[in-house]
């Protein structure tokens, strides 16, 4: 019995040596430029002209070389606007309804 056992232990794999591994390379993601105070209000100047202002809230937020900070403010703006206009809409026919059914034909 004590022949078997040894037996067993010496055919056990053998734990292999460890190794220094050496660390993966840490890479950054480039640094962003900050965008600047006069740029911002050139950016919310121009978004104040109706027309103007949403076709370039669609441009920055859905551009690839747009800063980061710009993307997210004009994302979160489209989403105001939306909120803006569907509100409006609702506004617009609650008013629309109310103003109808006082109205007294004679």
């Amino acid at each position: 019995m004590a022949d078997y056992n040894q037996q067993q232990y010496y055919q056990q794999p053998q734990p292999q040596p460890q190794y220094y591994q050496q660390p993966q390379p840490y890479y950054q993601q480039p640094v962003e430029v900050p965008v600047s105070t006069g740029d911002w209000m050139l950016t919310m100047f121009l978004t104040a002209i109706p027309l103007v202002g949403f076709i370039l809230l669609l441009v920055w937020a859905f551009g690839s070389t747009t800063p980061l900070s710009k993307k997210n403010w004009a994302r979160a703006g489209l989403i105001w606007w939306v909120i803006a206009m569907v509100l409006s809409i609702l506004l617009t026919v609650a008013l629309g309804m109310l103003g109808y059914s006082t109205y007294e034909t004679v």
